[in-house]
């Protein structure tokens, strides 16, 4: 039964933002602390008949597609359609380029996402900025990275300032 609870135009856009990020995606490559976090809530929405069928249309694309999970603590891959991985994030990535079809999304894993811009892997990377300023932090943006160009190929902007970017790399 769907939920009678009406939609916010704020999680209409974060849906909207998470469909538009799964459109072309049939891989996901997380490091193993963000698939603990995402996978443990997401599987669960996946089965709830009451969570927004947005939501579970998410929810069963990130369970669905083919998950590598980075971490040298895992033995076992915790989750159907999913293997361990711990050696080059670079070679596994190049693997999937070679053998697979359709995009492969590297979801908020940071550690992941910096060592795949340093070796100048990503071609599309979807940004959600909101300004809370927390005082510290990783930096996505390393010093030393090689110098890239990017268009921009959709934006919009929250009621409260987040701004949703999608660049395209420019080779």
């Amino acid at each position: 039964m769907e939920s009678a609870k009406p939609l916010s135009r704020k999680n209409a856009r974060r849906r909207k933002y998470l469909a538009r990020i799964w459109e072309e995606a049939t891989t996901a490559v997380l490091g193993r602390l963000n698939a603990e976090g995402f996978l443990g809530y997401w599987s669960a929405a996946a089965g709830d008949e009451a969570a927004d069928s947005r939501d579970r249309g998410y929810a069963d694309r990130l369970v669905g597609a083919e998950k590598v999970v980075f971490s040298r603590m895992l033995t076992k891959a915790p989750w159907e359609r999913t293997r361990i991985a711990n050696g080059s994030v670079m070679d596994v990535v190049s693997d999937l380029k070679a053998s697979g079809e359709g995009d492969i999304l590297v979801n908020s894993s940071a550690s992941l996402i910096k060592s795949l811009l340093s070796a100048d892997m990503i071609d599309r990377p979807y940004l959600l900025i909101c300004l809370d300023i927390a005082g510290g932090g990783a930096r996505l943006f390393e010093d030393g990275l090689p110098g890239t160009t990017w268009r921009v190929a959709h934006q919009e902007t929250g009621e409260r300032g987040k701004i949703a970017l999608v660049y395209d790399r420019v080779r």
